[in-house]
């Protein structure tokens, strides 16, 4: 129980009367129970919450403790002021909801200077007037609190000499081959060698493909993006947890060192013993391909003609292109354009691919049948026939007529079609009223 504390008066004080013993009890301590486990490798050994709340609740039995409160928590105390319950813990104090913690070690409550700092200071300002644990108790007298601090600073040294220890072992681990972590897509952890010595083996079902998008990117420029329609419609590829490959994740595997027999950790290059799935010439090819894409133009940025205009006949969602580099025989690039379906997420949607070329053949076929936004579309043609009117002017002196009264709108489309810009196209096709959809390859008016 609290500590009583008896004083006696002089008879002086009240006039020369003699008076009784005047008796001044301090209040009892209001104690807050504190138990902390972390799942980490270095508090394995530690006793559980529940065997910790056991134990600490016995002793205040035994001694007639007054718990006013319990707190659990699973968090790591090696970083000041990350643990919430903890947080908690240290407002109920400065509020007065309790003045002392009981726990079953220091280590329990702090592994870091932050937190040890605040434990400390509320000592020094009162309110926190006790801390408990299975074998000591700390107050407010200096040795004490010297004692705590001694006890939760070899705490953290500990926490220190781990890490570096840490550090050096997976160092050494690189060093002799080994890379830290689980195996990137295309090879699988060995499970039933010596700790640190467990090999990185190629997985048959994934490594194949693999080594097949390095080639493509290689030998055929393929994009990234066109990969993952690849991946995803005609191979069905998954990660080992059977999910669905995402576009980052393709870009991961199209930078990573170690399909070619090297990896990287802490800014170092080591020398991997697993088996290759790939050469480093492929890797370096494939590499050069797709950062020669990157820089060509960013995914995104580009203005195709009809992508806007036109969307699925099947699944309804918006028609997307994107370009493709064929390598000559002279060593230059020709460029393809192809439109598809962005597909709807949770729809299955087969549309194919179809070529610009042949976009604009059945666009064409169809101009008989399109319906114009005729102010917007004769505005445009007006504006041609003024801009080639002066350049006639300047050039040959020539005069052309005046402008036709009827102008023939679906002529002048299919000129544009045929033989404009981008840009001429995109107008153009702007002042269309005809909604355009592209279904099993065919375009259609709705």
């Amino acid at each position: 129980m609290g500590q009583k504390l008896v004083k006696t008066l002089p008879p002086s004080a009240f006039g020369g009367v003699i008076c009784d013993t005047l008796k001044i009890e301090t209040p009892p301590i209001r104690y807050c129970l504190y138990a902390r486990k972390s799942t980490e490798q270095d508090e394995l050994q530690a006793l559980s919450i529940d065997s910790q709340i056991r134990e600490m609740k016995e002793i205040a039995d035994k001694q007639k403790l007054e718990i006013i409160d319990i707190r659990k928590e699973s968090h790591s105390a090696k970083a000041s002021s990350q643990r919430p319950v903890f947080n908690s813990l240290i407002a109920d104090l400065r509020a007065g909801k309790f003045n002392g913690i009981i726990t079953w070690a220091p280590d329990r409550l702090s592994r870091n200077a932050g937190d040890l700092g605040s434990l400390v200071d509320l000592m020094d300002q009162g309110l926190l007037r006790e801390i408990r644990t299975h074998g000591q108790i700390f107050t407010n007298s200096p040795n004490e609190k010297f004692l705590l601090m001694i006890l939760c600073s070899q705490a953290k040294l500990e926490n220190d000499n781990k890490g570096v220890n840490v550090k050096r072992g997976l160092k050494a681990k690189c060093e002799m081959g080994y890379r830290p972590g689980v195996a990137p897509l295309g090879y699988t952890n060995e499970k039933y060698n010596a700790k640190g010595q467990k090999r990185i083996m190629i997985d048959p079902e994934r490594a194949p493909i693999i080594k097949m998008m390095y080639e493509k990117v290689a030998n055929e420029f393929w994009t990234g993006r066109r990969l993952y329609s690849w991946l995803r419609d005609e191979m069905n590829f998954t990660t080992r947890s059977g999910k669905k490959i995402v576009l980052s994740t393709i870009y991961n595997i199209l930078k990573e060192k170690f399909y070619y027999g090297e990896f990287e950790y802490a800014g170092k290059i080591f020398k991997g013993n697993h088996e290759p799935i790939i050469t480093k010439e492929l890797f370096q090819k494939a590499r050069g391909n797709l950062i020669s894409a990157e820089n060509r133009t960013e995914w995104g940025s580009k203005e195709f003609c009809f992508t806007k205009f036109i969307t699925c006949g099947h699944c309804g969602a918006n028609i997307v292109a994107e370009d493709k580099f064929k390598k000559l025989s002279d060593g230059s690039l020709k460029r393809y354009v192809y439109y598809h379906c962005i597909k709807k997420l949770g729809v299955e949607c087969h549309e194919p691919y179809i070529r610009e070329e042949e976009l604009i053949k059945q666009l064409i076929a169809l101009i008989k049948d399109l319906k114009f936004e005729s102010k917007g579309a004769i505005e445009k043609y007006r504006e041609e026939v003024e801009k080639y009117k002066k350049f006639s002017q300047v050039i040959s002196g020539n005069k052309l007529n005046n402008i036709p009264q009827k102008i023939n709108i679906r002529s002048y489309t299919k000129y544009v079609l045929s033989n404009g810009t981008p840009e001429e196209k995109r107008e153009i096709l702007g002042s269309l009223k005809s909604k355009l959809k592209l279904k099993s390859g065919k375009l259609l008016i709705f």
